[in-house]
């Protein structure tokens, strides 16, 4: 896929407000009810959510694909499904 094109997900949860571990047991959650290669884009307040999730990542084998700081200090990642 080329970087210069938007990645629109297949799903999107908003874990805004919800501190660890909630972030990632949504993310688990969402995750197994999409097929493989299909994308979930996950938004959280939590600054913890950005290592959280690069360690889920790590114990999932499923693919970060998008790690961002928004304007409004929210944190957006957008996984892969990968198995």
């Amino acid at each position: 896929m080329d970087s210069s094109t938007p990645i629109t997900p297949d799903e999107s949860i908003d874990c805004s407000g919800l501190v660890c571990p909630l972030p990632i047991v949504k993310t688990q959650r969402a995750i197994k009810k999409l097929v493989v290669g299909q994308v979930l884009e996950m938004i959280s307040t939590d600054p913890g959510a950005v290592p959280d999730m690069q360690a889920w990542e790590n114990q999932t084998r499923h693919k970060l694909l998008v790690t961002e700081t928004r304007a409004d200090g929210k944190f957006r990642f957008l996984v892969e499904k990968t198995h």
